[in-house]
């Protein structure tokens, strides 16, 4: 079944109008910037300011202060009906929680740890509840940014070092919320440097494709196939479908291993890609005299 409904993972470090977030190098966004950003990208996918967005906190170590900012930023692109569930622990995932998911356009989920997302939100009828909105619902999105989009994959990267990344054993992978098939998302890619990361779980799994996003990027994913990268930054595809040698099963625990023919695609924004049919879409540029 295509689900109807959209996904939007972000690489983290969203343009939310104010200052980048502490540990980030990136440039100091402006609040112009905002209006072309990702997040009027979110507004627009959920239906545009008449949205109710439901925020997912769930993931940060300060869920309030990460609630408050995006009731800001998406006050300045004109919602007014933003509830921010503050799910901290499986007890709180209660029937209350489940109606108000119901009555959202949308969900935004926040970064910070994607292992407390799929511990607190995995077996639940709110997580049944939002997965069969996104299924049968024209219109529902699913954002979310960091952790709250590494979620999303069915297998998921919970661990691992940029410096481990080549080892074996160096990234730690468990299952995701499974919103889509056959990738695996890694996020604050080329920031972190987290290629060798995507690539071992790419070798591991070589049935599913590997999306790493840049911060302050992310890709709109339509009919759980199509990527649209959207932001300021690139998105790196890394396809494993064709390897013709890895050593990947052989090596122990601690080696480094080998793999030939794993193929590398960079997508800015506008471009797009298809995982089902593996295939890069580029924008056409109109012609100058």
């Amino acid at each position: 079944m295509t689900p109807k409904g959209k996904l939007i993972a972000i690489g983290g470090n969203e343009d939310k109008g104010k200052e980048p977030e502490a540990g980030h190098h990136t440039k100091v966004f402006t609040h112009n910037f905002i209006e072309e950003g990702i997040l009027r990208r979110v507004v627009d996918e959920m239906g545009g300011t008449s949205a109710r967005i439901a925020v997912i906190t769930s993931a940060s170590s300060i869920p309030e202060e990460v609630g408050h900012n995006y009731v800001e930023a998406f006050g300045k692109l004109g919602v007014t009906d933003i509830d921010v569930l503050d799910i901290r622990e499986r007890s709180h995932v209660r029937p209350e929680m489940i109606k108000r998911l119901a009555k959202a356009d949308g969900v935004m989920m926040s970064g910070g740890n994607q292992l407390r997302l799929t511990t607190i939100f995995g077996g639940t009828a709110f997580l049944q509840l939002m997965k069969r909105r996104y299924e049968e619902e024209v219109g529902f999105v699913i954002a979310g940014t960091s952790a709250g989009a590494m979620c999303m994959s069915s297998t998921m990267i919970y661990q691992g070092h940029s410096s481990s990344g080549l080892i074996k054993g160096g990234v730690k992978m468990t299952t995701g919320a499974a919103l889509i098939q056959d990738v695996i998302v890694d996020s604050h890619f080329v920031e972190r440097g987290r290629f060798s990361r995507l690539s071992q779980a790419v070798a591991a799994n070589p049935s599913a494709v590997g999306i790493g996003l840049g911060e302050d990027t992310g890709v709109v994913i339509t009919d759980a196939d199509m990527l649209e990268t959207i932001g300021s930054g690139q998105v790196m595809i890394f396809d494993g479908h064709d390897i013709t040698y890895s050593n990947y099963a052989d090596v122990e625990e601690g080696e480094p291993f080998s793999i030939e023919g794993m193929k590398v695609h960079i997508i800015s924004k506008g471009h797009s890609y298809s995982v089902k049919q593996r295939m890069f879409t580029a924008v056409k540029v109109p012609h100058k005299a």
